[in-house]
């Protein structure tokens, strides 16, 4: 076993994962460098380290699996898979932590910390900050029930951040589907590609701020005003008043919120998506685009799994093409 690996009782993994191949050679960030054996030389245990610590967090707390993803999600909609929304504010840098889709909404840092700290220990500015984000999101899925993919790997890490760029990119919960489908096309995502990733959200919680206009708003409308629609709707008027309680959390899959799978979209067709973003994709009058994508995911889950994954490969392959740097320290560019 690696040094500085262990926790007592992992989880059972459903896959081995793939060992990384070739030196750190090159200080651009082009997504043709990326390669499933990037590691295999310079830190074979890299994977192993990872996958140990997400086993550990997420049988602990099940929610640092949606929070892992997210991380690498927001990381990737800035400058490319960077690391660079794990920049801290300095004296010379303004980092993403406080963009509005970011600030009290993010979370795992100290869990990226503890996986750094690890790899660190094992294989000294070796592994970036960006590709522990890219394998442990892979891991933390497949934790939580959903599918296996390999992670190609040999980012780099940011030396920059752009807290502006946080702000205008990463989409929003109470945008339309329009503006949805071109934040994602700017970063090169299909339609396909926004559905199959939204479908993350089977485990993620939202805070009320972010769904309070939506449960005010044409909730009932788009639920048709069922029954059924009518009880889950009082009980998030309960934890979402229409002032304060801003910081109350409710899961945006309401029947298997621990579990990746396909019961996300069944809210969709049924009206009564948390999120209005998310409901736009089945609801809008563009809805043409994505809404047959929502029944097919609802349909096949092995379709889901499958997009999923390719999905955040070809997420996980936008890169920085300024290049960058292994940061010893998540939060800091290195000295």
């Amino acid at each position: 076993m690696a040094k500085g690996v262990g926790c007592s009782t992992p989880l059972p993994f459903v896959m081995a994962l793939v060992l990384a191949t070739a030196a750190i050679t090159s200080l651009a960030q082009d997504p043709s460098q990326l390669s499933l054996g990037y590691y295999s030389k310079t830190c074979p245990t890299a994977e192993q380290i990872v996958r140990t610590e997400m086993e550990c967090a997420v049988k602990a707390n099940p929610r640092n699996a949606a929070f892992i993803i997210r991380l690498h999600f927001h990381d990737c909609f800035v400058q490319g898979c960077d690391g660079s929304v794990l920049l801290d504010d300095t004296a010379t840098l303004i980092g993403e932590k406080q963009a509005d889709q970011n600030v009290n909404s993010l979370q795992g840092f100290e869990l990226v910390d503890k996986i750094k700290e690890k790899l660190e220990a094992e294989c000294p500015g070796v592994v970036s900050c960006a590709d522990l984000l890219a394998v442990a999101a892979r891991d933390a899925t497949i934790l939580v029930g959903g599918p296996y993919w390999d992670v190609p790997v040999g980012r780099l890490d940011s030396k920059t951040a752009s807290l502006d760029q946080a702000n205008s990119d990463i989409p929003t919960p109470q945008q339309g589907l329009a503006t949805l489908i071109t934040k994602f096309s700017a970063k090169g995502l299909s339609p396909t590609d926004m559905v199959a990733l939204v479908g993350s959200h089977t485990i993620g919680m939202s805070r009320c701020v972010n769904f309070r206009d939506r449960i005010y708003g044409d909730f009932q409308l788009t639920s048709k005003s069922e029954a059924s629609a009518q009880v889950y709707l009082s009980k998030l008027k309960e934890t979402c008043p229409t002032d304060g309680g801003d910081d109350n959390v409710s899961p945006m899959d309401y029947t298997s919120p621990t579990v990746f799978d396909n019961a996300f979209f069944e809210t969709l067709i049924q009206g009564t998506g948390l999120l209005n973003s998310d409901q736009e994709m089945y609801s809008s009058l563009l809805g043409f685009e994505t809404s047959h994508i929502v029944e097919k995911y609802w349909a096949e889950s092995i379709s889901f799994f499958k997009d999923f994954s390719d999905s955040m490969v070809r997420m996980g392959n936008i890169t920085n093409p300024a290049g960058g740097e292994v940061r010893k320290n998540c939060r800091f560019a290195n000295a």
